[in-house]
């Protein structure tokens, strides 16, 4: 009998312990990534930043994404081709080993971040049926990147659907294209990296709150838009070019930065300051205040050829007929036909939303308080929204028109 009543006490603990814990949403894995990787991701997200923001429209664009495609291709690049991208990437320092084990790093650890945010990273290889590629290359790439090699007819038009079915599968179907079956008819392989990104602020704007408001667009136009608003203590600094903010999601181990010009001073002078050292120096420089944020409610979506900043950041090699990816094919001269990226943003009262998809083708050739401050997002901001265990930014923009 005190048996039986042991083992129906060791029962009820159980189930009591059971109930304490349901729901409660498993450990984030600690951050142990290699920084030099993630110091490769921002640094060539701020490069391309700045080659892409002499623009009068939103850019928008996930500097992990572009990376993790980008890696993957380098993985099949040889010679002078391998240089070139070395230095776009600058990874002249790694070895391909280190950026596949950096990479791998990253992927497990920006699993699940916090319940209240969803992080899903994924990466494909589409492979022109008929043609082998290197068993190396494919072992490397599919066990760093989790990215399974799928081969295709790429002369029927449903290989282009079946491609955008997974971009679509792995964005939510928050980017449903990426591809057409023209991209395809002299291609050997696409390799994909999509990201998805869903997440609740830690405290919600308040919907009651939200009025029309004036945004002054680049030319000094004004367009009326919902704009939110909220009181409370957050990471904020200033100094006399900008005002900053850091919004956190869920728990804070993601969140949004915003940074505002101030009146009278240009994008474009913020855009060519943004530089790895200086983005560091700015971390370290977010203090808690009391204050108000007042922020648009808006939706952005952007689409980008890769090759021309590419290019100009000294890749253009691998976009020629002189291009080497014999790391990658069996008995083919391969250069990248193109490279493509797409984003998509929404920022509303309850959290944000957004999605990136880049496509790689590879084919023929204690501190003092602060008085209150008051921030009006109502002109061209930047805004980047960062892994803060790892530092990693996986998005990054210029929001000139947020409609």
């Amino acid at each position: 009998m005190r048996v039986l009543i042991f083992v129906v006490c060791l029962l009820l603990l159980a189930l009591i312990f059971a109930a304490d814990t349901r729901g409660t949403a498993a450990p984030r894995p600690k951050a142990q990534v290699d920084p030099r990787v993630v110091t490769v991701i921002n640094d060539l997200g701020f490069r391309l930043f700045t080659e892409l923001g002499d623009n009068p429209e939103n850019v928008f664009i996930s500097p992990a994404s572009i990376e993790l495609a980008l890696a993957m291709t380098y993985n099949g690049a040889g010679g002078a081709t391998q240089a070139a991208m070395a230095k776009a990437l600058d990874v002249s320092e790694l070895t391909v080993d280190d950026l596949n084990k950096g990479n791998n790093g990253l992927l497990g650890v920006m699993k699940n971040p916090d319940p209240k945010v969803e992080l899903a990273i994924a990466n494909s290889l589409w492979g022109r049926k008929g043609i082998t590629f290197k068993p190396d290359f494919s072992q490397r790439v599919g066990t760093s990147y989790q990215a399974k090699l799928t081969t295709l007819d790429f002369t029927r038009p449903q290989a282009a659907d079946t491609i955008n079915g997974w971009v679509s599968d792995n964005t939510r179907k928050k980017i449903p294209t990426l591809v057409s079956p023209p991209m395809l008819r002299d291609a050997y392989l696409v390799l994909i990296n999509a990201i998805y990104f869903k997440g609740a602020w830690a405290t919600p704007f308040d919907k009651a709150q939200t009025q029309d408001g004036p945004f002054t667009l680049p030319d000094g136009t004004k367009k009326t838009l919902p704009m939110m608003r909220q009181r409370d203590h957050f990471a904020y600094q200033e100094n006399d070019s900008f005002q900053a903010i850091s919004l956190p999601y869920g728990s804070g181990d993601v969140v949004m930065d915003i940074f505002l010009p101030k009146a009278g001073a240009k994008m474009d002078d913020f855009r060519k300051s943004l530089t790895t050292a200086n983005w560091t120096a700015w971390q370290r420089q977010f203090r808690q205040s009391e204050g108000t944020i007042v922020l648009p409610r808006f939706k952005v979506k952007y689409e980008t050829a890769l090759k021309p900043p590419l290019t100009a950041l000294g890749m253009g090699q691998a976009f020629s007929d002189q291009a080497d990816f014999s790391g990658m094919l069996e008995g083919k001269d391969a250069r990248i036909t193109d490279a493509i990226h797409k984003t998509v943003l929404e920022v509303n009262e309850e959290g944000t939303v957004a999605a990136g998809v880049t496509g790689i083708i590879v084919g023929v050739t204690a501190m003092p308080v602060d008085p209150p401050f008051e921030m009006v997002v109502d002109h061209p901001f930047f805004l980047a929204i960062r892994d803060v265990p790892t530092g990693t930014v996986l998005f990054l923009g210029m929001i000139n028109n947020p409609e």
